[in-house]
């Protein structure tokens, strides 16, 4: 089937809500629970972020496929939405280093997507009603065979999702000759995030969502790093464990989104699902420690609870989200740890909070630089 072949498309919502559209080519059907992104660029590294695992994405903006699809743009090895409402999709692109079109990919690679949808309309209705699963199909018409797919979708919360993107191997990033070796959870990892660790002179190894402290410990790791990933943290309990066993022996710790809410859960705060998530590339974040605001890239859908941070304490919340005042940072007092809700490696987005990478491998400094004095002091106190 190709694109000039546009038959009629359906979105059925979890509340019943039908909303019509046409098919870019690609025939099939796809569930998931929908959301929407408002970045008005960076599609392609959207629709490959792990974290959008299981997930129908609803772009706001009105123009889809016209800058074509680059390899360099990828943040995984495969498109991980579960399909794509679109307004205008674009078969031909415009694009000097563009490889190919999206809607050659999207073929590629089986990805359902339906366009000419009034996403107006239907972003007003998720935010209104919030998060909910859905299902848009092109080959089935039937509202009732429709249903019974969509009734058979689990709902978000309480859904393990992390083993489904992780790697399933050990792997190294970055230089090997480089001056500091840090140990990443992968519970969902982007390719961004892995750049901005390794230019700042940093080794990786990469270890899948369920090691262990000891098979981490075993890289000998300067830090250790829990990364960004899909669905409800809760239930993620070997990663808090491994979480509260680097706490208890105080190794540089940092972690982003998924890894953020893990370290959360490891000390006793709670999580809960929100009404919609965060996910764009212009959200408002205040640092309280510096008193600067961030335009951040977010993309989440749970979040730590504000009240049980407070009343914890041991943690401090270093970050602010201005629209719903919910904590986007964290710091845990007397420990080499912080974390962060937002996406500092911002692909796409604005490089306002790249200094969290500077301040992760500053904490590896201070905490080696640390050991060699203790280690020259037990060394002078023995002569």
């Amino acid at each position: 089937m190709k694109y000039t072949q546009r038959k009629k498309a359906l979105l059925l919502l979890e509340d019943g809500t039908i909303f019509e559209g046409k098919s870019i080519g690609i025939k099939g059907s796809a569930v998931g629970e929908i959301c929407f992104n408002t970045g008005t660029t960076g599609y392609q590294e959207i629709f490959t972020d792990p974290s959008y695992f299981g997930q129908l994405m609803v772009a706001t903006n009105a123009h889809i496929g016209n800058y074509g699809v680059f390899e360099g743009d990828v943040e995984s090895d495969s498109i991980k939405i579960s399909g794509l409402i679109c307004r205008n999709f674009s078969p031909n692109y415009s694009r000097q280093k563009a490889s190919d079109s999206l809607f050659n990919w999207f073929e590629y690679q089986k990805l359902v997507a339906i366009s000419d949808v009034d996403t107006r309309a239907l972003v007003r209705h998720i935010r209104d009603k919030g998060a909910m699963n859905a299902i848009i199909s092109t080959e089935i018409s039937d509202v009732k065979l429709l249903q019974q797919r969509l009734n058979k979708v689990p709902n978000m919360k309480g859904l393990e999702l992390a083993s489904k993107v992780s790697t399933k191997k050990n792997y190294f990033f970055g230089n090997p000759k480089a001056t500091y070796k840090i140990a990443a959870l992968d519970l969902g990892i982007k390719k961004n995030i892995l750049n901005n660790i390794a230019k700042r002179d940093c080794y990786i190894k990469v270890f899948p969502f369920d090691a262990t402290f000891e098979q981490m410990e075993a890289f000998k790791p300067d830090g250790y790093f829990l990364s960004n990933g899909p669905g409800d943290p809760n239930p993620l309990q070997e990663a808090q464990d491994l979480a509260k066993t680097i706490l208890e022996h105080n190794r540089p710790l940092f972690g982003i989104c998924l890894g953020h809410q893990v370290i959360a859960l490891a000390n006793g705060i709670k999580t809960y699902k929100m009404h919609n998530g965060h996910r764009g590339i212009n959200h408002p974040v205040k640092n309280l420690l510096t008193g600067k605001g961030e335009v951040t890239s977010q993309n989440h859908g749970f979040v730590v609870d504000k009240d049980s941070v407070e009343k914890n304490e041991n943690i401090e919340i270093t970050h602010l989200h201005l629209n719903d005042d919910t904590v986007a940072g964290l710091r845990i007092k007397n420990k080499n740890c912080f974390s962060v809700q937002y996406h500092p490696e911002a692909s796409p987005g604005p490089h306002d909070s790249t200094y969290l990478f500077d301040e992760f491998v500053a904490m590896i400094k201070k905490k080696i630089k640390l050991i060699n004095f203790l280690a020259k002091t037990v060394s002078y106190k023995k002569q």
